[in-house]
């Protein structure tokens, strides 16, 4: 580390003011522009989870949907054939609403994985500006 006398100016290795804010305008561009593209991927991957759960309650409404008729067949069924008929048919209806019940809770899941909010984005952002505020808490310290 070299010293320096408390009177002596700048010597032109070191950067003027208007080169260190030219800097700092760059580098604050450059962060934005970080931040929102780790934004738009956060917001992206959230929004695949949504689509994964819709498509999955989907699957459960189709299911449950052939499940009431394979029980409506069952009654129709109970009412004009023996037994073994209807309860064949009631064993499949069983099953569809069984598999509904599965599908519907496997997109539950997937929609409580979603997050409107990109965290790790704000996370970083809410560092940035600590460094910021810390780095123009030194510089002020240092002048003085």
């Amino acid at each position: 580390m070299t010293s320096h006398d408390t009177g002596a100016t700048a010597t032109s290795s070191e950067p003027s003011v208007g080169e260190l804010m030219t800097r700092l305008s760059e580098q604050t561009s450059r962060l934005v522009r970080d931040e929102l593209q780790l934004a738009q991927t956060e917001i992206k991957a959230s929004a695949k989870h949504a689509g994964v759960g819709a498509g999955l309650f989907g699957v459960a409404g189709v299911l449950a949907w052939f499940g009431a008729g394979a029980i409506i067949t069952t009654a129709i069924a109970a009412l004009a054939l023996t037994l073994p008929v209807w309860a064949s048919a009631l064993i499949v209806g069983a099953v569809l609403l069984i598999a509904a019940g599965i599908a519907a809770l496997a997109g539950k899941k997937q929609v409580r994985q979603t997050s409107p909010t990109p965290e790790r984005t704000l996370g970083n952002v809410k560092r940035d500006v600590q460094e910021v505020q810390e780095a123009r808490h030194r510089d002020h310290a240092q002048q003085s």
